[in-house]
């Protein structure tokens, strides 16, 4: 027998471990996606822009040579070869720029800020805020299945750890409880941590 319980302990320790790291990736994987979004997004605005055209089709640039990437010419049609390389899209200069960009800024990184007096909510980003809004109409502590499945997200594991991790990092930052271990709770008046 006590053979057994030490390799269900041994067992335990491991499926925590595997959980951990799952978190850990589902925080990644969800700040790559947000990246993607992003870089998307940017690339339909910038080819607009430097194609002449508007989100109504109406060309900005009209009148302009537009050179090769969408990038506007000068009269005499040869241009400023480092401005053109700049503005490229595709170019060297442009892919550095967005390397260094990200590495800056932290492009992707979800931002939330440590809860202390008179911070609204309104500071966190919108999937931070649902989740607050079921916490405080529920009348206990909640799991975070239980989370998921009032937002509507399923009851899949990469959507529940997901929002395991983001729960968690609501309770570092001050703005939900842990009263037991996966159970949580608005804080009525949010500690903050050290």
């Amino acid at each position: 027998m006590a053979e057994l319980e030490a390799r269900e302990a041994a067992g335990r320790g491991r499926a925590e471990a595997l959980r951990a790291r799952i978190a850990a990736l589902a925080e990644q994987l969800t700040g790559e996606e947000e990246l993607l979004s992003r870089l998307g997004i940017t690339r339909q605005t910038v080819l607009e822009i430097l194609g002449g055209r508007d989100d109504h089709g109406s060309g900005a640039l009209e009148g302009a040579e537009v050179g090769p990437g969408g990038v506007e010419q000068d009269g005499d049609g040869d241009g400023d070869a480092s401005v053109g390389a700049a503005l490229r899209i595709d170019g060297p200069v442009a892919r550095a720029g967005l390397e260094g960009a990200a590495a800056a800024v932290g492009v992707g990184a979800v931002r939330v800020p440590q809860w202390q007096a008179g911070v609204a909510e309104a500071v966190l980003p919108v999937a931070y805020r649902d989740v607050l809004e079921v916490l405080a109409d529920a009348a206990q502590p909640l799991r975070a299945r239980q989370i998921a499945a009032a937002l509507g997200l399923g009851e899949e594991p990469r959507s529940v750890e997901g929002l395991r991790w983001k729960l968690k990092r609501l309770v570092k930052r001050g703005w939900l409880a842990e009263p037991a271990a996966g159970l949580f709770v608005c804080c009525t008046q949010p500690a903050e941590s050290a």
